[in-house]
């Protein structure tokens, strides 16, 4: 037997840890920190009903952060997340004003507007080659303005539906919130379509170099306008999910995901400039932020703390996996 073959069947496990990702390891590793700190600060941190209800919070950030994550691999940026929110949810609620009918088609109506904004994104960003930075946020306060003028200011039905109630609060499966549920859905959906679809490899190659993904015969306007379409109906559906596990919509309610949603995955490893990432890292990444979120509010962190919070670790985790390796 070699020293080759002898190494590789004596001691499997150091080619195991070269494989696993490092920011996925070290976002892993941080929920099991978060989770002895939280369990210092009160004794049922831990327990089943907690961290299953935090899963539950999760969840909501985890169908959000998707679309975010699709729009990061090509190098790009979704500011248009808190009103993509906001509509959906309140668009869904609105909808279902109009009868039997629209209880029906809430959930369709709210996620068909999130589509709706992220195609104006789509095309502003693949067609007109306007830096999505500039797009989505432009995009943001468009909707912003044009739910402040059909609302009145208020939301436009105080009620979710009873769907949007189910599909947030309920229990298909004993013991499983349906929310859990619908995450794990999105994300098996969202790991084949990145991993088995050409349209999964045109991201990743756009990501990595947008000019030879071109030459190499993919439509990357498509590809982009797709893909930003995509994070509007996430954003949207994310959006009526928090309508009914709040029982309302309100204009606020997308305001607090925008960044965690960009640290959710940059947490998980995805590089801010594209082109690399896994989705088990956005999972890792939505779960450590909802953690976070929870032991700063039983340390009764202000909102402001919050924030910067966040901002320092998107900082962080940019200079650590999101510079390109040229400049390492």
């Amino acid at each position: 037997m070699s020293d080759l073959t002898r190494e590789q069947s004596v001691s499997p496990f150091p080619k195991l840890v070269r494989r696993l990702d490092p920011a996925i390891t070290t976002a892993f590793g941080c929920i099991i920190l978060l989770l002895f700190v939280g369990s210092l600060y009160s004794s049922s941190f831990l327990s089943p009903e907690y961290l299953l209800q935090q899963l539950k919070v999760a969840s909501f950030l985890g169908v959000i952060a998707t679309g975010m994550m699709i729009v990061i691999l090509l190098g790009q940026i979704d500011l248009s997340v808190p009103w993509s929110v906001a509509v959906g949810g309140m668009m869904a609620c609105a909808a279902a004003a109009y009868g039997p009918a629209g209880e029906i088609l809430a959930i369709p109506f709210g996620i068909l507007c999130g589509m709706g904004i992220g195609l104006v994104n789509g095309v502003g960003v693949a067609y007109l080659r306007i830096p999505s930075m500039i797009i989505t946020l432009a995009t943001n306060a468009v909707a912003q303005g044009l739910m402040v003028v059909y609302t009145g200011g208020f939301s436009p039905q105080d009620s979710a539906t009873s769907a949007m109630r189910y599909l947030a609060t309920g229990f298909l499966v004993p013991g499983v919130p349906n929310a859990v549920l619908i995450w794990t859905v999105v994300g098996v959906v969202a790991i084949f379509v990145l991993k088995r679809t050409t349209f999964g490899r045109s991201v990743y190659g756009i990501g990595n170099q947008e000019r030879a993904a071109y030459l190499s015969g993919v439509n990357t306007r498509r590809i982009v306008l797709i893909a930003f379409i995509t994070s509007g109906a996430l954003s949207a559906f994310g959006g009526a999910l928090l309508a009914g596990y709040a029982s309302k919509a309100a204009q606020s309610m997308g305001d607090a995901y925008l960044l965690p949603s960009i640290a959710a995955v940059v947490l998980g490893g995805t590089s801010i400039l594209g082109g690399r990432g896994s989705y088990l890292g956005t999972v890792a990444g939505a779960i450590l932020i909802t953690l976070l979120q929870s032991i700063l509010s039983v340390m009764q962190m202000p909102e402001a703390g919050r924030q910067i919070i966040y901002g320092v670790v998107i900082i962080a985790m940019l200079l650590l996996y999101g510079r390109s390796p040229a400049n390492r």
